[in-house]
């Protein structure tokens, strides 16, 4: 049995339920602003370089992401744009496009590596190396990030600036501006810069 002071106890105690349940609407608002501000599971990359050595690496990184089940998003930009293109176009350009187009690899099988390229042995020597020791070459391993999703986007600026055409880039490659990398990058778990 319980006497009167031991209820007045038990009362001061046991908080009121709408008290109760405003400090559960508190937590539950705390927690949804936490959960907006932490990142997706993405990664997002800026691929800059137009270096063979370089290149491949961001799609290693990107596929082995991405098989792994993050969303992935690769913005290249100025010499990275060398990677995407598969022909070489003079038509509507100035003097200086068209020397940069010129001057400037097509496609992945024309990048050399970043240090020793050597008028482009070492790159050779690097293809037969991987060839060597299984490793996929990078024109496998740019088929295998579109396989599994990555989304490839080439810089608007750059390609405006270097003189590259749509047309000039491989099939399927988003075209974006700066801003397209940034609400990618602002949503990621990591954020890289090749």
């Amino acid at each position: 049995m319980t006497t009167n002071g031991q209820m007045a106890v038990i009362e001061r105690a046991s908080p009121d339920l709408s008290t109760l349940h405003e400090q559960v609407e508190r937590l539950q608002a705390q927690v949804d602003a936490l959960r907006a501000q932490s990142p997706d599971n993405r990664l997002s990359m800026v691929v800059f370089s137009g270096d063979l050595d370089r290149v491949l690496a961001a799609f290693v990184i990107a596929s082995g992401a991405a098989a792994s089940g993050m969303e992935v998003s690769m913005f290249f930009t100025f010499w990275g744009l060398t990677a995407l293109r598969h022909k070489r176009e003079s038509r509507g350009k100035t003097l200086f496009q068209k020397l940069m187009g010129w001057m400037t690899p097509v496609g992945t099988r024309g990048l050399g590596v970043s240090k020793m390229n050597f008028g482009g042995v070492g790159a050779k020597m690097l293809r037969t190396m991987m060839r060597q020791q299984g490793v996929p070459q990078i024109e496998e391993m740019v088929q295998m990030a579109r396989d599994l999703g990555v989304r490839i986007v080439a810089c608007q600026m750059s390609m405006d600036v270097m003189g590259i055409h749509k047309d000039e880039i491989l099939d399927g490659v988003e075209v974006g501006g700066v801003a397209t990398f940034l609400a990618d990058a602002t949503r990621s778990k990591a954020t890289l810069f090749i």
